[in-house]
């Protein structure tokens, strides 16, 4: 077995289409980055908030002193566009990776899978000699080289990490809510009836669900297809057909066509010599040649043919790499809990599009010594957006809520104690409490393991039928759910105090309660 994986992992092929890759990345790279600018995303990230949100041991990162955002964003475009050129292409390829993991860290407010997932495709590409071909750097080289040829395990790795995020989220889309009541599409789909031709269509009650579905089956089987050469064309017009309905329909950004161009990867080797052989030769992509021999002036000859202690290393790094990016989509399972409801495991996991939640969320803040009560809104130290995002995630609550005591400590309070009252509509379902409210939060720690203050409420129940029950009331969800539910009480807590309030719910959050129930027709 090994032998035979071996021989694919390492035998020569055209490097035309990872070369067009290289340039296809450069280039979605720069123009990510200068969306930055267009939108005026910098200022309204990093200059215009006072709480950042950041993963448990990334505390201490901050954005940097103005202007420094804005010339890293520049520098980043920049960086795209080395890469496209393949300029200094390793240099160029890890600052680009560092860089862009910088920004993610900084604050996790603007966590998207697509950025992860090209920083993930970034960090692979650094390792593979994409700059070999068909680049400045080639022409920088007096000598060249001669031949096009190049390890296949480039090629591999790549198709492996865009089937991993495709299984990924066809597998995330495997439970109750999404094949069996059609949410959140329904939620989605009403607010675009008003859409010529198609909306009528997205009114229909059948339409949420069969779309569910069909966005399951493609996620679960389009990696196959465009294995397969039979079926590869129509697998690919698949893919175009699925990521241009998607854009079309939901702001997702530049995620369709990161996909779209990353599944040409899937297409034989020689492809763009196909397509467009005077541009390929052009550029510096001679015919490869498939002998043994690897010609004498090739710029980095164990990129053509590796040598065995590199195609062991090669190998086992491979390995480690996508038992790692197997285990991130499957993690969730080592907590208690639905993920979609308590966000624990639900990063990096390629859970895409799967959840639609509105939440409620104030704190009450009391100071132990004199006993003085307030409640605190969030809006208090957050703007509209991370209150969006932080009232439906446990992890985010809890870091305000540090933030929060540390800002009563620094006005000069002694003990304080910080507990939170958030209620969260998921995929409309009813609003339910997220948190024990009679958890002081100030005194839980920030861990990666799981946070037992989150109450994990039952989703609601529906009737059951020629059970012997009467019509008794059982709950709604899947066989295949049921373990991974616990069922907690959701408590109220009702204060005997009168806390003064700080701040207030922003206009587009008062009176959550009401907003909740609107949402979910409750």
């Amino acid at each position: 077995m090994w032998n035979r994986l071996q021989t694919r992992l390492f035998e020569p092929i055209d490097a035309a289409s990872l070369v067009a890759f290289r340039v296809f990345f450069g280039v979605m790279a720069s123009i990510s980055a200068l969306r930055f600018f267009y939108y005026d995303w910098i200022d309204r990230f990093f200059y215009e908030r006072d709480v950042f949100f950041q993963f448990v041991g990334f505390e201490w990162l901050h954005p940097l002193p103005r202007p420094g955002m804005h010339l890293l964003f520049g520098a980043l475009a920049l960086l795209g566009l080395c890469i496209a050129a393949g300029l200094f292409y390793r240099l160029s390829t890890t600052l680009f990776v560092l860089g862009l993991t910088y920004v993610g860290l900084v604050d996790t407010t603007n966590y998207l899978n697509h950025y992860w997932f090209v920083r993930f495709v970034g960090f692979l590409m650094i390792f593979m000699p994409l700059g070999e071909f068909g680049s400045l750097d080639a022409w920088r080289r007096s000598s060249g080289s001669t031949t096009s040829r190049i390890s296949a395990w480039s090629l591999w790795t790549l198709r492996g990490q865009a089937a991993v995020l495709y299984l990924s989220a066809g597998a995330a889309k495997l439970q109750w809510d999404w094949l069996m009541r059609g949410q959140p599409m329904e939620i989605w789909l009403s607010a675009r009836t008003y859409m010529p031709v198609i909306g009528p269509w997205l009114a229909l009650d059948w339409v949420p669900q069969a779309m569910s579905i069909a966005g399951a089956i493609f996620d679960l089987t389009i990696v196959f297809l465009l294995l397969d050469r039979r079926t590869r064309l129509w697998g690919y017009l698949a893919v175009v057909g699925f990521h241009g309905m998607t854009a079309w329909l939901f702001n997702i950004g530049m995620f369709p066509l990161i996909m779209i161009g990353l599944t040409t990867i899937f297409f034989e080797p020689d492809w763009p010599r196909r397509l467009a052989p005077r541009l390929v030769e052009a550029i510096g992509l001679p015919e490869p040649e498939y002998d043994e021999r690897v010609p004498p002036n090739a710029s980095r000859a164990s990129d053509v043919v590796p040598t065995l202690n590199r195609r062991r290393a090669i190998a086992v790094g491979l390995g480690l790499w996508f038992v790692l990016q197997t285990a991130l989509p499957l993690r969730h399972l080592a907590y208690p809990g639905d993920v979609n409801w308590t966000r624990e495991g639900f990063q990096f996991a390629w859970r895409v599009k799967l959840v639609e939640s509105s939440g409620f969320l104030k704190f009450r803040v009391r100071d132990a010594d004199s006993d003085q009560t307030w409640v605190v809104h969030p809006n208090r130290y957050l703007d509209r957006r991370q209150i969006e995002v932080a009232s439906v995630d446990p992890a985010k609550i809890l870091q305000l809520a540090h933030h929060i005591a540390e800002d009563f400590r620094a006005r000069g309070h002694g003990d304080v104690e910080v507990r939170a009252d958030a209620r969260v509509a998921m995929n409309g379902h009813p609003s339910k409490r997220l948190s024990d409210p009679d958890v002081d939060l100030a005194d839980q720690p920030r861990t990666w393991g799981h946070a037992d203050w989150i109450l994990h409420c039952n989703p609601p129940a529906r009737r059951t039928k020629g059970n012997g029950s009467g019509g008794r009331t059982g709950p709604h969800r899947p066989p295949w759910q049921s373990p991974l539910i616990e069922s907690l009480s959701c408590r109220r807590h009702e204060s005997a105090s009168s806390p003064r309030h700080i701040g207030r719910a922003p206009r587009g959050l008062s009176r959550g309660e009401s907003r909740l129930r609107r949402a979910t027709g409750k």
